[in-house]
C-alpha cells in the first residue's frame, strides 16, 4: 500500500484555552489541536523530527538551526479505490454460442461441378461461359 506524506512545523508555544493552566499544558493543547485537525482529515501522525535547516546569518553568512517537524501519512485515494473494486465481486455476462449454417462452395452456388474451373482469359470469355475441364 501506497502512503502521501505531509509534514508540518511543530507548534514553538503554547495555545490560550479555558481550562489551561501552565506553558507545558497550553504547549500540549496546541499539538493536541494541530494533531485532532489533521486526523479529521484522514492524516495518521507518524513521528516527530528535528532536522537541520540552513538560513542566512548577515549579508554572506549561512547558520544551521534545527527545526521541529511533525510527520502524517494517509494511504493514497487511488489505491482505496482499487482496493474496493478488487473486493467487490466481478460480473461476468453469459455467452451464447451460435453456429451459423455453412455457405456452399462458389461451384456450387454457381452450379458447376467441383471439377470446373472458369479460365483465365478476359472478362468476355467468362462472360459467355467458357470453362476448361481439369
Amino acid at each position: 500500500m501506497s502512503y502521501e506524506y505531509k509534514v508540518v512545523p511543530a507548534p514553538m508555544k503554547g495555545v490560550k484555552a479555558k481550562g489551561v493552566k501552565g506553558a507545558e499544558a497550553q504547549f500540549a493543547h496546541a499539538l493536541s489541536e494541530l494533531m485532532n485537525s489533521l486526523a479529521a482529515d484522514g492524516w495518521e501522525y507518524q513521528r516527530a523530527d528535528t532536522l537541520p535547516s540552513e538560513t542566512r546569518s548577515g549579508l554572506t553568512g549561512k547558520t544551521t538551526v534545527f527545526r521541529n517537524v511533525l510527520v502524517f501519512r494517509r494511504p493514497l485515494a487511488v489505491e482505496t479505490d482499487e482496493a474496493t473494486s478488487d473486493s467487490a465481486p466481478l460480473e461476468v455476462e453469459k455467452t451464447v454460442e451460435i453456429n451459423a449454417p455453412s455457405l456452399p462452395s462458389a461451384h456450387a452456388a454457381q452450379g458447376l461441378p467441383e471439377a470446373v474451373k472458369p479460365l483465365g482469359g478476359t472478362k468476355g470469355d467468362r462472360d459467355k461461359g467458357k470453362v476448361a475441364a481439369e
